[in-house]
């Protein structure tokens, strides 16, 4: 028996771990994307540090929902979209996929937006970055393989811990973060609109989609789940710190005076983000931070799309395939990045997409959870949910999804 790639069996965890990692890490660096980083700067600006323990509480949330996507991966050996029309039929797959397109969309729209954001901090305008954006990305898919656009991702999203440096240099008083965390207004409409934003941004709808797509094209087996989960735990740490980090950072600065002072434009969060650094290192550093989730997002979404379109076509559908060969995932790769860019080089205002659409996210938790769970519980044994695990399973999601829900709609209407 091989192992993945075609290499020979690996005899040590270290090494199997080396070899496996990949799928959850990348997933979770693009969690941390630009829209994401607006919403914990946001967080922070508007309300110090009383989001902060919601960061640390989604650690263990984010890391059960997607270690459900590698057991349905590495046991079905199918993606998630193809599993849910196998097992609640078509009409329910194409829902499924509908919901998905229209998180791709709004995500893409949310990462292309901090790239354009990007580029107005040294005066590039937005048909230029987008331009370079969409041609490099598109690039990268047609001549690259599942393994060598996983490895770019990775390299590229790297960038984001750069924002815990930041944090650092911001000097949080210990004493006024933990007087923060347990500062709670829960009854507060527009904090409770910015918590259904935090949870929207934690769990994403294409996340679940791409992990399991992507541990089943990297050939991953029932052999390599317990490494996959130590990729998925890892991965759901550095997201989840790195969130923590923006948030500290803006609430250290602009919201350390309990501020509800809102930020309207990626030059203002910069701002925010870099006053201990110096204006042109403290530039440079956001810069290459959230291009960094930025990027490796947009990979990971139009990936998502692309590859679902293919499941529910049932025609090719992965990177190892030539461009000739399958015409439907490269062309759906290729459009979702060009509509993507073209509506953003109209006039958009940046924060407010990217906050809405982790509102959408959330608000779209209860179909996407319920799908996981549901075809969690129908693996063969001994991977199928059962037992305590399978309460603890179901109460999390469950509450988590029901509570994205509620103050999705009270911050709303609020």
């Amino acid at each position: 028996m091989t192992d993945i790639v075609g290499k020979p069996p690996i005899k040590t965890n270290w090494g199997r771990l080396m070899a496996v990692a990949g799928p959850g890490i990348v997933v979770m660096l693009a969690d941390t994307d630009a829209g994401s980083v607006i919403t914990a700067a946001q967080s922070g600006a508007q309300w110090g540090y009383r989001l902060l323990l919601m960061q640390l509480l989604l650690v263990p949330i984010l890391y059960i929902v997607q270690e459900l996507t590698v057991r349905l991966g590495v046991v079905t050996g199918k993606g998630h979209a193809e599993l849910i029309s196998e097992h609640f039929g078509l009409i329910w797959a194409w829902v499924s996929v509908a919901t998905l397109i229209l998180a791709c969309l709004g995500a893409i729209l949310s990462e292309l937006s901090g790239l354009a954001g990007v580029g107005a901090l040294f005066g590039v305008p937005k048909l230029v970055t987008m331009s370079m954006a969409v041609c490099m990305l598109i690039v990268m898919a047609v001549t690259g393989s599942y393994l060598s656009v996983e490895r770019i991702a990775i390299v590229v999203g790297a960038f984001e811990l750069l924002f815990v440096y930041v944090a650092w240099k911001s000097q949080p008083a210990a004493a006024e973060m933990v007087k923060g965390m347990f500062d709670i207004p829960i009854t507060n409409a527009k904090y409770l609109y910015l918590v259904s934003a935090n949870i929207g941004a934690v769990i994403m709808p294409w996340m679940v989609f791409y992990q399991q797509s992507s541990v089943v094209e990297k050939g991953l087996t029932t052999e390599d789940l317990k490494a996959a989960r130590w990729d998925t735990a890892i991965g759901a740490l550095v997201t989840q710190l790195i969130m923590a980090a923006v948030l500290v950072a803006t609430a250290a600065t602009i919201g350390k005076a309990g501020g509800n002072a809102p930020l309207d434009t990626v030059e203002q969060i910069a701002g925010a983000l870099t006053p201990f650094l110096g204006v042109a290192t403290g530039k440079v550093i956001f810069a290459l931070a959230i291009s960094g989730s930025a990027i490796v997002a947009t990979i990971v979404v139009t990936l998502t799309a692309a590859r679902t379109i293919g499941e529910i076509l049932r025609v090719p559908h992965t990177l190892e395939t030539r461009p000739a060969d399958a015409k439907w995932f490269y062309g759906a790769y290729a459009l979702v990045l060009i509509v993507g860019a073209a509506i953003v080089c109209s006039d958009i205002d940046l924060v407010a997409v990217s906050v809405g659409v982790q509102v959408l996210n959330a608000l779209l938790l209860p179909l996407v959870l319920g799908f996981l769970y549901l075809l969690a519980r129908r693996l063969p044994e001994p991977f199928r949910l059962r037992g305590w695990y399978d309460v603890v399973v179901a109460v999390a999601m469950g509450a988590t999804a029901l509570f994205g829900v509620y103050s999705a709609i009270s911050g709303l209407i609020g």
